[in-house]
């Protein structure tokens, strides 16, 4: 197993390149297609009084004046030993992991990342428990219990979790518990270790509407699952040795229908973590996401390329985690 991790960490370092090199190359190397000059875009950055001499300078900063391959190439070495960095006749050292400075604020992108990721990680991890159990467990009964009324039930309102997104659902819980019913006075985020309950009681609406909308469609695999698996001779063959109901669903029909359930959560989750553009909007939650959607807006490349790294260091590392998982649900699963 250790040599199997080694080489999917080597070949994580390999996709981490490649993603940089993409991102890097859609925001210099495509406006250079589109017939964008570097002086036009050190434009962008200069404010309202931009003149040749204060292009010219930020265009030098910046390193706009280099060649494109020599620019990435600084890049991916702050981020192995860090760099120095020069505004104006101020100077200032930007340690490893250094993904720079933003071109607007020319605030250290590192810091600001590792001051959000406490909140992305609070939502994904508190909305990842609820969908998981809920969606899970209805999908269970809705296939134990399949053309019942009960497995109507539970599948019309996955059907409606499915399809309602995100930003309506958030909105509609927030003005109902905040305004209509009052039961939260507010939804502001707190750090666990200043207060761990109210951190919860926070937190509580936005997780149970972002697990509302994957809940819903864990339900509809995990029955699916479940349908394909109960119907396998090994079932049939559990109950003939006398196995309980209990322990054929649980220790064979689910561990068999938790696959794809496993896989789709690695990817799931490691999008989150990279940030949940919308419920952090829809709240006001000052996470991964809100600072993707600045940077975004602002072209402010250092920003988007250290959000766009995490994000995909965060997907790599819960596919690796799903990939061991593997060898505990299905014990067909080797590492060679």
């Amino acid at each position: 197993m250790a040599a199997y991790i080694i080489r999917r960490l080597f070949a994580a370092v390999l996709l981490l390149l490649v993603v940089s090199a993409v991102t890097f190359a859609i925001f210099f190397l495509v406006p250079r297609i589109a017939g964008q000059t570097m002086d036009q875009l050190a434009t962008q950055y200069v404010g309202k009084d931009a003149n040749p001499d204060t292009v010219a300078a930020v265009k030098k900063n910046l390193g706009f004046d280099q060649p494109l391959y020599l620019q990435y190439w600084h890049f991916i070495k702050a981020l192995v030993v860090g760099a120095d960095y020069k505004f104006g006749p101020d100077a200032a050292h930007c340690s490893a992991p250094c993904f720079g400075y933003s071109f607007k604020t020319h605030v250290e992108v590192w810091p600001q990342l590792t001051s959000r990721i406490p909140v992305t990680l609070s939502l994904a991890i508190g909305a990842a428990v609820i969908w998981v159990v809920t969606g899970v467990a209805i999908g269970v009964l809705s296939a134990l219990k399949r053309g019942s009324l009960l497995d109507r039930f539970f599948m019309g309102v996955a059907l409606a979790g499915v399809s309602l997104p995100i930003f309506f659902t958030g909105m509609l819980a927030l003005s109902v518990l905040t305004v209509d019913v009052e039961i939260w006075h507010g939804i502001n985020y707190v750090p666990f270790s200043d207060d761990p309950l109210k951190w919860a009681w926070n937190l509580l609406v936005p997780w149970c509407s972002l697990a509302f909308l994957y809940s819903a469609l864990y339900a509809r695999l995990t029955r699916a699952g479940m349908l394909e698996t109960m119907n396998e001779d090994y079932i049939r063959t559990a109950r003939a040795k006398g196995l309980t109901e209990r322990k054929v669903v649980v220790r064979h029909g689910l561990r068999s229908a938790l696959t794809p359930i496993v896989t789709i959560f690695g990817m799931d989750f490691g999008l989150l973590l990279g940030g949940a553009v919308i419920t952090e909007s829809v709240f006001s939650f000052q996470g991964i996401g809100q600072f993707a959607v600045k940077g975004v807006t602002e072209n402010d490349l250092p920003n988007v390329m250290g959000v766009t790294l995490v994000a995909a260091f965060f997907i790599v590392i819960c596919n690796l985690l799903v990939d061991l998982v593997y060898a505990a649900i299905d014990p067909r699963v080797r590492y060679s």
